[in-house]
């Protein structure tokens, strides 16, 4: 019940407005009070049906929190990505899912690599490439503007698949390397539960970001937009003549005129908000770095099989 009203809270909260609408509150409070008092039931029962008690190892409680914090990137980054190509930059579906693909790619080929590395370089400088680039994948698309060519747009893609290669394997190695193999199951369903859910509130995050983000870049951008001002004078000056040339009555051609200058407002505010969106994602996977320090280095050969 709890996960249910929480799901439902992170996918329709920006289209109700958060917690303006009666809907919205009262599943946030039927969540918490259900989550919450699921955690003390269970951490109260001699054998309960979700052993909480695997977040007193250090390293498996911070292992979850950087899982959390990595897909929230992961999946921020890639409900991004398409909206800004199509909206944007005019994508295709297609073309748009050209530019995911390669980066799909690029982690199948860091995957085994970084497998093959986990026992002979300590998992927590893996663990740490892998944070880094991603933080720096963001970074990159943090500089999209709106004459990016496909090649850059292409590249962040990749350089992200290649640091989720290197983010996963010595991320699961590690955490489960202190977990007993009776309790391994218990685990693997907790780890997986905070990985959906850094998914969910990852991609939450960015849209309401998106959505306040692009409001305020709006309303900056109106607030110097003025008939007194030169480049203003000439772009709606220029637009009319193209309309005019194009057969449009001279009036028809000056209001036309100010659409397309307010269009490119909009365009102009879209963008920026994509930007800053793109770079708080970058700076909340560079906060994740830190925690590696608390994580334990795995005994060799101690991966576990993880699905």
């Amino acid at each position: 019940l709890g996960l249910g009203c929480l799901q439902i809270v992170l996918d329709k909260g920006q289209q109700e407005n958060w917690f303006s609408s009666a809907f919205i509150v009262w599943l946030s409070i039927i969540a918490f009070v259900s989550l919450v008092s699921f955690v003390v039931v269970e951490l109260f029962t001699d054998q309960p049906i979700v052993n909480l008690r695997a977040f007193r190892n250090r390293t498996f409680s911070t292992g979850n929190i950087i899982m959390f914090l990595g897909f929230f990137n992961l999946f921020a980054s890639i409900v991004l990505l398409p909206i800004y190509l199509q909206t944007l930059m005019g994508y295709t579906a297609f073309l748009a899912g050209l530019v995911l693909g390669p980066g799909g790619i690029a982690t199948m080929i860091a995957l085994p690599i970084a497998g093959n590395l986990v026992n002979r370089i300590n998992p927590k400088y893996l663990l740490a490439f892998g944070i880094t680039v991603n933080a720096y994948a963001t970074y990159l698309m943090s500089n999209f503007n709106l004459h990016a060519d496909f090649h850059t747009v292409i590249w962040p893609r990749i350089v992200l698949g290649v640091g989720m290669g290197f983010f996963f394997i010595p991320l699961t190695t590690m955490t489960m390397s202190g977990i007993r193999r009776e309790e391994m199951g218990n685990a693997s369903a907790i780890y997986n539960l905070l990985r959906n859910l850094g998914g969910s509130f990852g991609v939450a995050f960015v849209t309401t970001v998106l959505s306040r983000r692009a409001q305020f870049h709006q309303n900056h951008l109106v607030e110097h937009l003025t008939p007194f001002d030169s480049a203003f004078q000439m772009f709606s000056e220029q637009g009319a003549k193209f309309l005019h040339y194009r057969g449009f009555w001279e009036s028809a051609a000056e209001y036309g005129s100010l659409g397309m200058i307010y269009r490119e407002l909009l365009r102009q505010a879209s963008m920026m908000a994509f930007n800053d969106a793109f770079f708080l994602v970058c700076i909340i996977m560079s906060c994740v770095l830190p925690l590696v320090i608390f994580m334990r280095r795995a005994k060799p050969g101690a991966a576990p099989g993880m699905h």
